[in-house]
């Protein structure tokens, strides 16, 4: 049963597993610059990842927003367990797709996965505040609460439950949470079958006239030679005074 006012979680979306190291790689980032953000870090949708509790070692407060931690605690692992079933099976039979980090082989990086699902329901357990039952669009929380945003495998990933409308009202909220000095990233912009998002360029462009400034950063991959891109968001108010600053 959903708290009240809380969506239910989606049976199609994946709740995934991943560790601090894989998300760094994904979105860019290093436990460097983690450690040395000036506020939290929201990670939306947050799923039974270990990032809230590995990054807490690192002296960062993580608030994890998934409409899944409405459930039950036993709920949320048994949802873990049947994606680690599902990307393993996705891993095997179509090698190409497999997510990155994935530079060993597929059981070594799944087991990556079990040891942050059980971070994860240790730190759900004993700080429960630290993982909020929320949905997109609408979020429980204060403007500019968050110096970074990050978004993995929702809003791109699965066309078929959010389309252009929702990805916008959507991304326009986590630039909302987000504080004008810090930024959103969004990862994949591809389904689960590799297309890129088709409604991109137009996708920015209301973005834009939200007042909201995007950026499509390509990272160089990890391991596998791919590259990766992620949609980066801040306001662009901010955007503004960063071009009107002293070079130093």
């Amino acid at each position: 049963m959903a708290a009240a006012g809380i969506p239910p979680a989606q049976p199609d979306v994946l709740v995934t597993s991943r560790p601090l190291d894989e998300y760094c790689a994904l979105f860019g980032l290093t436990r460097a610059r983690i450690a040395a953000l000036p506020g939290p870090l929201l990670d939306c949708p947050g799923g039974a990842a270990g990032l809230a509790a590995e990054a807490r070692e690192l002296g960062c407060r993580v608030i994890a927003a998934d409409p899944v931690y409405a459930l039950p605690l036993p709920a949320v692992v048994d949802r873990a367990l049947a994606a680690r079933a599902a990307m393993a099976t996705a891993m095997a039979a179509r090698p190409q797709l497999s997510p990155s980090p994935c530079p060993y082989r597929s059981e070594r990086y799944l087991r990556s996965w079990d040891r942050a699902r059980r971070l994860f329901a240790a730190d759900s357990s004993a700080h429960p505040q630290r993982y909020v039952a929320a949905a997109l669009p609408r979020l429980p929380f204060a403007d500019g609460a968050f110096a970074l945003t990050l978004s993995g495998y929702l809003l791109f990933a699965y066309p078929e439950l959010f389309g252009p409308e929702h990805q916008l009202a959507a991304l326009t909220e986590l630039v909302r949470v987000t504080s004008p000095d810090g930024e959103v990233r969004v990862h994949p912009l591809h389904d689960g079958q590799g297309r890129r998002c088709g409604h991109l360029d137009p996708l920015r462009y209301a973005l834009g006239e939200c007042r909201i400034a995007s950026e499509v950063r390509r990272l160089p991959g990890p391991a596998d030679g791919r590259a990766r891109r992620v949609l980066v968001l801040r306001t662009a108010d901010h955007r503004r005074r960063a071009v009107r600053r002293p070079m130093m």
